[in-house]
């Protein structure tokens, strides 16, 4: 009504903050989706991540696997943008999240393409950790074959 994305933005992510003391998880989705939404009709990818991310935040607890879900979107949003160094906190939430649910294989996955966007910044000591880390939840689940493959593809 106010012909304003960046402000109707705003006040879905206020109506989501309600939302998330009412433990409405699903309205808590809905508004911070919404507000994403509006801020990437504004060009503005980093804001419209960072809904996404608030969002992940609130759900980590009580859906987590709809939190890894706006995580992963929140990254791909980034990525899009070529903005993937603004990322690397977004893909640890992710693969915490997947090491809590013991999905070890997809935490791995989620810290691998931490290590991908890493190369694509230059960042070397996070892609080391982020490939290091790879290979200690593989490690961790047992699976020394993927382990070994991890080390041996990273190492080159």
């Amino acid at each position: 009504m106010l012909a304003s994305p960046w402000d109707a933005a705003k006040h879905m992510e206020s109506a989501a903050a309600l939302a998330k003391e009412l433990r409405n998880w699903t309205e808590v989705i809905d508004f911070y989706r919404r507000a994403s939404e509006l801020y990437m009709q504004c060009d503005r990818p980093q804001p419209a991540s960072d809904s996404l991310a608030k969002a992940a935040r609130a759900l980590e607890d009580a859906l987590p696997d709809d939190a890894v879900q706006l995580y992963t979107d929140a990254c791909v949003i980034l990525e899009d943008d070529g903005k993937e160094q603004m990322a690397f906190d977004l893909y640890r939430a992710a693969a915490s999240i997947y090491v809590k649910l013991e999905k070890f294989t997809d935490a791995a996955t989620f810290l691998l393409r931490l290590g991908l966007a890493a190369d694509k910044c230059n960042a070397r000591n996070s892609q080391c950790k982020a490939y290091l880390s790879a290979i200690i939840v593989y490690l961790y689940a047992h699976d020394l074959k993927q382990a070994e493959k991890c080390y041996n593809d990273c190492s080159q």
